[in-house]
């Protein structure tokens, strides 16, 4: 099988990439992304372009399948039109092109921020993105758009992905001396491995599956147990100077982008996997949340 895939620079391609090239089913990789990607292999060629742009689309001739990984969580200090491009635009010329290139298996990676907030939220559940996340809400646009234009393609929809190569916002919120303090009871929410995710798309590909799937470790826990859980004595600040102290970063520096994925905070986000358990066969290795966190914090990138 010859893969192609987008965003190879970025945090779970690193993961991906590692368990692409040790697959005997797989004879070549063929990583894009803007940046130079840092792993390297016999089995990987990798090419600096941009996903929106035909010199990346070139790649796609002769391909047996296809993993969308490339968007950009926040725009930083640059326009958001900037991130409609790279995150939406971007996208669907990337797919339209390797369906126009023949290519029979995609995997596009989604995010359980699709949903919004609930509780064991199934495939089905409306898709209800918070307001002001724009990460998620173009999320959606890139989903609908492949149910009308590629129905065959599978979309998985992981919650918060952790492990070695974790997003540096992710690294720095769980190692984090306070916590976000919010009532009681607390809100709940899940993580799963990097590995774990890696291992859900090669099943996919493997399987030619198509639609939905939701992707987390079982259990849940809050943001209070999780800080507290390395650091015990951590004090609570209220969400409101959290707020703030996060948006006069972004305004200053473009660090942790806009406030809105914090709207999300006070709310339970939690998924059910049987899908994914019953149709292509995944249960995650990794299914406790503090052997989760522990891979993170220990691990540097």
């Amino acid at each position: 099988m010859r893969v192609v895939v987008s965003g190879a620079a970025g945090s779970l391609a690193a993961a991906l990439l590692r368990r692409l090239c040790a697959d005997p089913g797989v004879a070549r990789v063929t990583g894009i992304d803007r940046r130079p990607c840092s792993f390297g292999h016999p089995k990987l060629e990798s090419r600096v372009a941009d996903v929106a742009e035909p010199s990346a689309h070139a790649a796609l001739r002769g391909a047996d399948a296809v993993v969308h990984l490339a968007f950009e969580l926040f725009r930083g200090r640059r326009p958001l039109r900037w991130m409609e491009r790279a995150n939406v635009e971007g996208g669907k010329r990337f797919l339209a092109a390797a369906r126009g290139a023949g290519v029979p298996r995609i995997v596009h990676l989604s995010s359980a921020a699709v949903y919004g907030p609930g509780t064991d939220l199934v495939e089905g559940s409306p898709l209800a993105p918070l307001p002001r996340f724009h990460y998620a809400r173009q999320k959606v646009a890139v989903e609908r758009w492949i149910g009308r234009e590629l129905p065959h393609a599978a979309v998985l929809r992981p919650t918060v992905i952790l492990g070695p190569h974790a997003l540096p916002l992710l690294r720095r919120l769980i190692a984090s001396p306070f916590y976000v303090r919010l009532p009681d009871p607390q809100p709940r929410l899940q993580c799963v491995h990097e590995d774990d995710v890696a291992e859900a798309i090669v099943a996919a590909l493997e399987r030619g599956a198509s639609g939905p799937f939701n992707l987390a470790a079982p259990g849940s826990f809050s943001l209070r147990e999780l800080v507290r859980w390395h650091h015990p004595d951590a004090p609570g600040v209220p969400l409101g100077l959290f707020r703030s102290g996060v948006r006069l970063a972004w305004l200053a520096t473009g660090w942790g982008g806009e406030t809105g994925w914090i709207d999300g905070l006070d709310a339970t986000v939690t998924l059910d996997c049987r899908r994914v358990e019953e149709t292509l066969g995944w249960r995650p290795r990794f299914t406790e949340w503090r052997e989760i966190v522990a891979a993170t914090l220990s691990s540097s990138r």
